[in-house]
């Protein structure tokens, strides 16, 4: 299978509904088994969307969060006949020969070494953004998919709504003349996080598992589900938390891989909290003959083309600006 045809086969749209191909069906059975790693958000609408696939069965809920297990165990269970199994160790689940594929919605430390756990127990991967919480973690996550031999999917997604694929084919086929730039940006009105207080681990939750492969720190009061974005040693910021899915849509219309110079620029300016990563940022990207710029604020909605969240290729003769899944032409 080449990337072309898999990547058309299991990209997830908007409401993540794949096609998943033969290659991952395990025998005898005709089903593509999963194991779901991470059900307090974005795993429960990754399930939905998966379940909403004939050929498919989700046979265990994995999560560190008693309370997400239940979660997960009464979407999944009321989707489909087989009775998932609950869990707060995925690794349970790698051990079943019958699981064909880990589908990763943990928090972006544990991407990486949950894809590479899998890949080496035979299990193919769907994991969501960031591909990973820095870039070596990256390039260990691809030479375990090659080692093994298994197909990974990384969740940007929006590569699959079809507005967004119109745009880059109006783009390719020069309606805005040659494009030299590409400015994308996301901007949000978040509270602030407080400042946390040491605290009981609660007992619904393993925070020792949780924390995994990152080097273990006391449990704080403002960190669990949600703030762990905001601090280094476990989250990447906007950036990787929503800057990643424009980026992506940036460079692939522009056609780039890696740029040669990155300037970034910021700081935490609005709110005196514990939070670590930038509340202001702007990033650019310079590719030789192209570059983008990426720009994001957590305290302020308003962004470029009274948009908090998109995406606009400069061209020659026009710009091409993309609003969610839609899109608009500028002469």
């Amino acid at each position: 299978m080449n990337r072309r045809y898999f990547l058309k086969t299991t990209a997830l749209g908007a409401a993540a509904a794949v096609a998943l191909p033969q290659r991952l069906r395990s025998a005898p059975s005709n089903k593509i088994v999963l194991a779901i790693m991470g059900t307090n958000g974005r795993g429960l609408e990754l399930a939905k969307g998966f379940l909403g696939q004939p050929d498919v069965e989700i046979a265990y809920i994995c999560d560190v969060d008693d309370n997400a297990i239940a979660k997960g165990l009464k979407l999944v269970n009321g989707l489909q006949k087989r009775e998932a199994k609950g869990g707060k160790d995925f690794r349970k689940a790698l051990e079943d020969k019958s699981v064909d594929a880990l589908v990763v919605a943990a928090p972006d430390h544990w991407h990486a070494p949950a894809t590479i756990l899998a890949c080496s127990a035979g299990k193919h991967v769907y994991v969501e953004k960031p591909a990973s919480h820095n870039p070596q973690e990256g390039e260990w996550m691809i030479q375990a998919a090659r080692k093994y031999n298994r197909v990974v999917q990384l969740g940007t997604q929006r590569r699959s709504m079809p507005g967004v694929q119109e745009a880059i084919e109006k783009l390719r086929s020069c309606a805005i003349g040659p494009v030299h730039f590409s400015r994308c940006w996301y901007n949000n009105s978040r509270p602030s996080i407080g400042h946390g207080k040491v605290a009981p681990v609660p007992a619904w939750l393993d925070y020792t598992l949780w924390q995994g492969p990152a080097p273990q720190r006391e449990y704080h009061d403002n960190l669990i589900h949600y703030n762990w974005h905001w601090f280094w040693h476990w989250g990447t910021g906007e950036l990787g938390n929503n800057g990643i899915h424009s980026l992506d849509i940036c460079r692939w219309g522009l056609g780039v891989d890696y740029p040669i110079r990155v300037t970034s620029g910021g700081g935490k300016y609005r709110y005196d909290d514990d939070q670590e990563t930038p509340d202001t940022h702007v990033v650019t990207y310079d590719f030789g003959d192209k570059s983008l710029d990426w720009e994001g604020r957590s305290w302020h909605r308003q962004g470029f083309e009274n948009s908090m969240f998109g995406i606009t290729f400069y061209g020659e003769n026009g710009s091409i600006v993309i609003d969610g899944s839609n899109y608009r032409i500028l002469d």
